[in-house]
C-alpha cells in the first residue's frame, strides 16, 4: 500500500476503485472534461444524488470506474466537506482518504495536511493519462467554500431565501439549474440535514442550576469557569442512554461505540477531554457532589484545562437506577494543536538532557508521518505499529517524504497532556529507550482525538 503526499500519484489498476473517508464528513465527486468544468447536474455526485455513470457514492465510501464515466470524462474529482455545515473542517478529526481495488486489497492511503479556516476540501482525483488512469493526492482548500468550487469547477452557487428542504445556499451547476430544482434536468431536492450538534433538544429543567454549582466549584480551586456545550450534552445524552440500556457503567456501550466516538461524531473535536460516568445521583447537586467527593473525579471537574462541558442523565434502563455522563473537554484549534507538540518536544527534549544528551530537533517530515498515524488511529479505532495494511513506522516516513537512515516510534493512546505523556513513556522500558537513544537527532510528534481511548499520541525519531 502506498501512503501518499500532496500531488503524489498512483496507477490505478483495471476496474473499479473505491475510496473511503470515514468520519463526520459529507464526500462527495465532480467529473469533468479537459477544460475542468462540469456539464451539467449529472457530474455532481453528492448524497442526495449518488450515481452518475461510472460514480456511486454510498455513505462515506465513493466507487469510481473509470472505463464507464461517461463520454469526454477525463477526471472525477473527490471533495470533503463537514458533515454539518456549519462546523469548519479543523474543529473535526482530520479527514484520511483511504484507496481500495476491486478484489479488496488497500491500494493508498493520504492523509493530508490539517485544514485551518478550509470549509471544502478537494483531497485526490481520479484522471486518465494515456490509455490508464491514476489517482493524484491533492489536499487543496477552500476557505470560501461552494464559492472556489465555482471558481474552479462551473458550479454555480445561488443564496436565496431557501424553500421547503432545501438550503438556503445551494450548488448548482454551469447550465444554471440549482440541486433541487425540478427543471429543467430533474434532480433529488437537496434536504436540510439535522445534525445532534446543533443543540436541538429543549434545555432539561432538572439540570438548570448545573453550571453554577460546578463554576462555584472551579472558582474555589482557581480554576476558569466552563461554558455548556450542547454538542457535548448530545454526546452525554447518547452515552447516558447506552449505560441505561445496559444497566452498566463503562466508556463504550452495548453498541460497541465509545463515549469519546459519540463525541467526535457530533463534529466537536478536543485537545483534551474527560468523562465522569455515574449512577445514583438524583438530581445536579447530588452528582456534583459525588464528584466532589472523590480524588479523580474532583481532579476532573476542577481541570483547568476544561472550557466546555456537557451533561445528560437518563433514567430507568433495566436496573432502575439513573445514569450520568458529563462529558469536559478543551476544543482542538491550530494554536492548541502546535502547542500541544511543541509541549511534547520540550518535555522529551528534557529528559534527553537530564541524561546528558543533546535534544532533538523538530523534522516536518517526520511530524506529518507522526500525525497521519495519529488521526489514523483514531478514525479507524485501531492501535498498533503496525497499520491494518501491514505498513510499518519507516514505511510511514519514507511515505511522509523522509529519507533518514534510521527510525523509531513510540504511540499511546488515552493520556489527557503532554505531561502524561511523556511520563507514561518514560516508565516504559521500550518507549523510554527510544526518547534516550543517542543516535536518534530529530522528532515528529502527532496528536489525535477521537476512537475508542479519547486520544492518540505518535512521537517518531529519526536519524
Amino acid at each position: 500500500m502506498s501512503e501518499l503526499v500532496p500531488g503524489g500519484n498512483l496507477p490505478l489498476p483495471e476496474g473499479a476503485v473505491t475510496v473511503r473517508v470515514p468520519g463526520p464528513f459529507d464526500v462527495s465527486a465532480l467529473v469533468t472534461d479537459d477544460d475542468g468544468k462540469v456539464r451539467g447536474d449529472a457530474d455532481f455526485v453528492f448524497f442526495n444524488q449518488p450515481s452518475a455513470p461510472g460514480a456511486r457514492l454510498a455513505g462515506d465510501t465513493l466507487t469510481v470506474e473509470p472505463r464507464r464515466l461517461r463520454a469526454g470524462a477525463t477526471r472525477v474529482t473527490v471533495v470533503v466537506s463537514a458533515e454539518d455545515p456549519t462546523t469548519p473542517l479543523v474543529r473535526l478529526p482530520a479527514p484520511v482518504l483511504q484507496v481500495t481495488g476491486a478484489d479488496g486489497r488497500a491500494l493508498a492511503r493520504f492523509a493530508p495536511p490539517r485544514p485551518r479556516q478550509e470549509t471544502v476540501l478537494l483531497l485526490a482525483e481520479f484522471y486518465r493519462r494515456g490509455d490508464g488512469w491514476k489517482l493524484r493526492a491533492l489536499g487543496q482548500g477552500y476557505a470560501d467554500g461552494l464559492a472556489g468550487l465555482a471558481r474552479d469547477f462551473g458550479v454555480d452557487v445561488i443564496d436565496d431565501t431557501p424553500e421547503a428542504g432545501v438550503p438556503a445556499t445551494a450548488p448548482r451547476t454551469a447550465s444554471g439549474t440549482p440541486f433541487g430544482s425540478p427543471a429543467p434536468h430533474p434532480a433529488p431536492a437537496v434536504p436540510h440535514r439535522s445534525h445532534p450538534a446543533t443543540g436541538s433538544h429543549s434545555p432539561d429543567p432538572a439540570l438548570a442550576g448545573f453550571l453554577g454549582l460546578v463554576n462555584s466549584a472551579r472558582s474555589k480551586a482557581g480554576s476558569p469557569p466552563v461554558s455548556l456545550d450542547p454538542r457535548l450534552s448530545d454526546a452525554a445524552r447518547a452515552h447516558a442512554a447506552a449505560m441505561a440500556s445496559a444497566g452498566r457503567l463503562g466508556t463504550e456501550g452495548p453498541d460497541g461505540v465509545s463515549v469519546h466516538q459519540r463525541l467526535t461524531a457530533t463534529g466537536y473535536t478536543y485537545i483534551t477531554v474527560g468523562e465522569h460516568l455515574v449512577s445514583g445521583p438524583r438530581d445536579p447537586s447530588e452528582f456534583v457532589e459525588y464528584c466532589l467527593r472523590t480524588e479523580q473525579p474532583r481532579r476532573t471537574l476542577h481541570d483547568p484545562a476544561f472550557t466546555d462541558v456537557g451533561l445528560a442523565y437518563v433514567k430507568g434502563g433495566r436496573s432502575g437506577d439513573t445514569y450520568w455522563t458529563a462529558l469536559w473537554a478543551r476544543p482542538l484549534t491550530a494554536a492548541e494543536l502546535a502547542r500541544t507538540v511543541d509541549e511534547v518536544v520540550r518535555l522529551t527534549n528534557r529528559e534527553r538532557t537530564g541524561a546528558g544528551l543533546p535534544p532533538l530537533a523538530v523534522d516536518p517530515l517526520l511530524a506529518r508521518a507522526a500525525q497521519g498515524y495519529s488521526t489514523d488511529m483514531a478514525v479507524r479505532a485501531f492501535y498498533s505499529h503496525t497499520s491494518p495494511e501491514g505498513s510499518q513506522p519507516w514505511d510511514r516516513a519514507s511515505a511522509a517524504g523522509s529519507t533518514r537512515r534510521m527510525i523509531g516510534e513510540n504511540i499511546a493512546r488515552g493520556q489527557r497532556s503532554p505531561a502524561e505523556v511523556v511520563e507514561g513513556w518514560m516508565n516504559s522500558p521500550g518507549h523510554r529507550a527510544n526518547i534516550l537513544k543517542p543516535d536518534f537527532t530529530h522528532i515528529g510528534i502527532g496528536f489525535a482525538g477521537g476512537g475508542p481511548a479519547g486520544t492518540y499520541w505518535t512521537q517518531m525519531f529519526g536519524a
